[in-house]
């Protein structure tokens, strides 16, 4: 099946607590998003990329492309106000008995082995998600009380998060609802059953000063 990328990088930066949006901060001097695009490039060379932006910062973007002369092919689309939008003016691109997978940009280090083990799931049950387990405790809170969760029950969740074109596109049909906090609750709530997958450590999201500094540190391992 044809295999396209939707990489949505709507982020304002707040968390980082920088006037430049977290997508365009340099990670070992190249935007995080270019590392990110770089990443579905060198896992697939024939994978369609469809990037996700703020209207308002598209000729940021072109700018920066041609100042880091990045040559990887990719169209790029206007966002909305919530990611749904995002995701949904992305997938205006969507193909016919595709492979979608729907990716954070400051994500740039998404495994091989995990991108195939999404994709191939997918193709197999009509969507992946990867997961990893959880390392910390983790308690509930409820009024002034609070009660330990059993973590073995629980898992963090990634991206990319990988549909069949015809399961995801008829699934952005439904109205926007609060509750949708990633793409899989999307699709769940359009009744379809979700498949998990094993992630990789190394796939964080890149939204903190902190986190900033933990990619520089993987890059230059990666580099090595």
């Amino acid at each position: 099946m044809t295999r396209q990328a939707i990489i949505v990088a709507g982020g304002r930066g707040t968390r980082m607590n920088n006037e430049v949006p977290k997508q365009f901060l340099p990670l070992c001097g190249k935007p995080i998003v270019m590392h990110t695009l770089e990443t579905f490039y060198n896992f697939d060379s024939h994978i369609e990329l469809i990037l996700v932006l703020p209207e308002h910062l598209i000729n940021y973007w072109q700018n920066l492309c041609t100042e880091h002369q990045f040559k990887i092919p990719h169209h790029t689309v206007a966002g909305g106000n919530e990611r749904f939008y995002s995701v949904r003016n992305g997938l205006a691109f969507a193909k016919p008995n595709a492979l979608i997978a729907i990716h954070d940009g400051v994500r740039p280090f998404v495994s091989h082995r995990t991108l195939e083990s999404c994709f191939a799931e997918a193709q197999l049950q009509g969507n992946a998600i990867p997961t990893m387990p959880l390392v910390d405790s983790i308690r509930e809170i409820k009024l002034n009380e609070s009660q330990i969760v059993d973590r073995t029950k629980l898992r963090a969740i990634q991206t990319p998060q990988v549909f069949q074109s015809q399961i995801i596109t008829k699934a952005f049909e439904q109205p926007f609802s609060p509750t949708f906090t990633d793409d899989a609750s999307v699709v769940e709530a359009y009744g379809e059953k979700i498949h998990l997958v094993e992630g990789n450590v190394e796939n964080i999201k890149l939204t903190t000063p902190f986190d900033l500094l933990i990619g520089e540190a993987l890059l230059q391992q990666l580099k090595e």
